[in-house]
């Protein structure tokens, strides 16, 4: 009988690729029990009724509830981001514009603009600029030490102590005799935004997976709802709702964050407006330690990026040529990825290398995973316009009547209109076009996300021109002591398309990068395209130049090409993988077995040899 099968009859009927997986779960003691009725018994489908294959094409889809968890986690970066935000919404002023006369602190008041350092325009393009680039270079290190050595969890608390060793010192920055002497306040300034980068990069590539991972359903279920509907679950849905609800935790805090710092800033001063979030950043430890216990946590692994860069080394081995265009083609060969599988090796009856301690299935992993990087490449031209809200935006607002509205509060639109459009598109947009048959991939998201992108930049384009016709020094409006007779608010449409091109582009890819990449190197694909931004940092430093008077038009007209072009070539690059969506999310997951040798001292202890 079957059920009475030794196990050495069933490592001998396993293919060789699935050999040393077999014994793996064997060791652990633990794996996915099938019951005859073909449910899943893993202590997390228990109970649930999986859906037919005519069930998954004609019912309609819905998320699940998120779990408490994920909230609590979302609050941890509710609370990083009020600090993050709240400190970088003032960064324009402090370094851009003067100390104002009879302030010791940088507040302007009520009929002058907030500033301490006196450094321009450019200087401060500059500065916020590798900002930006630094605090999105940094988890790529991030990424590798909780995947490979810490774990997420205890990454991000290492990381929150750095953080907050650095808005120490941001605050120092800023004290009145700091100020007095520009040279000091410029040098503490400087370190202080290197080390909350440094902190910034082992929080940000290990929060987001952490987040969706206490989402553990991995398989489609059938539900009846209370109006007597039957719907499949989806988790590729729920995942897709917990980033909705994260970024909505995310803009909380830093809608918060920006309107009470512009306002601290200008009616107190830079050292409150810097001192403020490091107290709401003290939270995070609190939350953290609360869930040390309760967090779904996955172990470090082992590093498996050199195994997935040997596999991509041996299938492009035989694939390269002189020319390009038959380089392309090999590359995107139906038999690229399947040519390493151990399987395949073993059906050709070709030697297996001593490396690849994996399986086939993780190969389809490894594959899924460079898929997404490849759709990441994309989006330094679109962050480009996004980071127009954080210096460029804010200096054209000083150039018109603000009625003593702080110039740098309007910023605060982006935040509180995605507060305002996520729930309805959670509730309502989305729902609606899944009842209308209307399939919203990722890929058309993202390609959305694009052209309203480029939308934004042409109605900051068309802003700006008016600026110069209507300002009593034309073109040298930033220098001016007279500001043109047009209101802020209308730069409000750029921050409102801003937003919803969020929803569609930045939303979607955390969400991407977390459900295409292998399990234990989700944090690695997180940080990949959490890079991106550092990418379009560097580009826009190119931009450094034009983003000054009289070039301002030009700036963002660029930008605005720039994106809808990037869009439509998006587009057409990846709109096949539309129909491998669902294929590419019922994926299992593979097994990788990473070799990790350590050395110990000759206490009679036996070295560790492998590490899964």
């Amino acid at each position: 009988m079957a059920g009475l099968q030794t196990d050495d009859a069933v490592v001998a009927g396993l293919a060789e690729a699935k050999h040393d997986e077999f014994l793996y779960e064997k060791k652990l003691g633990h794996s996915d029990v099938a019951s005859t009725d073909g449910s899943i018994h893993d202590g997390v489908h228990d109970g649930l009724e999986l859906p037919t294959e005519d069930e998954k094409a004609t019912l309609r889809r819905v998320p699940d509830k998120i779990p408490w968890n994920a909230y609590t986690v979302a609050f941890i970066e509710l609370a990083e981001r009020f600090s993050y935000y709240g400190t970088t919404v003032v960064f324009t002023n402090f370094i851009q514009q003067p100390l104002p006369a009879r302030s010791k602190a940088g507040a302007g008041g009520a009929h002058h603009v907030s500033g301490a350092l006196g450094m321009g325009q450019r200087a401060s393009t500059g500065l916020t600029t590798f900002n930006s680039f630094w605090v999105y270079v940094t988890p790529l290190f991030g990424a590798y030490i909780a995947d490979t050595y810490w774990g997420r969890y205890k990454t991000i608390c290492v990381a929150v102590a750095i953080a907050l060793f650095g808005h120490c010192l941001l605050i120092i920055s800023a004290l009145p005799p700091v100020i007095a002497n520009n040279h000091g306040a410029l040098a503490c300034f400087t370190i202080a935004i290197v080390i909350m980068g440094c902190g910034t990069g082992g929080f940000k590539s290990n929060i987001s997976p952490l987040v969706a991972e206490q989402y553990q359903k991995q398989k489609l279920n059938v539900r009846t709802t209370k109006a007597g509907e039957r719907v499949v679950v989806d988790p590729t849905l729920t995942i897709s709702r917990i980033y909705m609800y994260f970024y909505l935790f995310i803009n909380i805090g830093a809608l918060v964050g920006q309107i009470g710092m512009t306002y601290s800033e200008k009616y107190v001063g830079f050292w409150l407006a810097y001192t403020l979030p490091t107290l709401v950043f003290c939270l995070c430890p609190l939350v953290l330690f609360y869930g040390r216990n309760r967090y779904v946590k996955s172990p470090p692994q082992g590093s498996v990026l050199a195994p997935a860069l040997r596999i991509l080394h041996y299938a492009a081995k035989g694939r390269w040529s002189i020319n390009p265009l038959r380089t392309y083609r090999n590359f995107k060969s139906d038999d690229f990825w399947e040519s390493v599988k151990p399987s395949r090796l073993a059906a050709e009856g070709r030697e297996r290398p001593s490396w690849m301690t994996f399986d086939d299935l993780w190969v389809d992993e490894v594959r899924r995973g460079f898929k997404a990087c490849a759709v990441f490449v994309w989006y330094p031209i679109y962050w480009l316009t996004y980071n127009q809200i954080n210096n460029n935006l804010t200096s054209q607002a000083a150039t018109m009547v603000t009625n003593g509205l702080p110039n740098d509060v309007l910023s605060n639109l982006d935040p509180l209109a995605l507060i305002i459009l996520i729930p309805i598109c959670d509730q309502f947009i989305y729902p609606g076009l899944r009842r209308i048959g209307i399939n919203f991939t990722p890929i058309k998201k993202i390609t959305a996300g694009f052209i309203t992108g480029a939308l934004a930049m042409l109605w900051a384009a068309v802003v700006q021109h008016f600026i110069y016709k209507r300002n009593p020094c034309g073109y040298q409006a930033s220098d001016c002591k007279e500001t043109s007779d047009l209101n802020v608010w209308i730069q409000t449409g750029s921050y409102i398309l801003i937003a919803i091109s969020e929803i569609f582009a930045s939303i979607t890819g955390l969400e991407y990068a977390f459900s295409k990449a292998p399990k234990n190197m989700r944090s690695l694909v997180m940080s990949v395209f959490l890079f991106q931004s550092a990418l379009s940092s560097a580009i826009g430093e190119a931009f450094v130049s034009v983003s000054a008077d009289p070039l301002l038009v030009w700036n963002y007209g660029s930008m605005g090409v720039l994106a809808a072009i990037a869009g439509i070539l998006f587009w057409l690059s990846f709109r096949h993988l539309d129909a491998d969506e669902d294929k590419l999310n019922a994926l299992g997951e593979g097994r990788a077995r990473v070799d990790a040798t350590r050395e110990h001292e000759d206490d009679g202890r036996n070295d560790r040899n492998e590490r899964v």
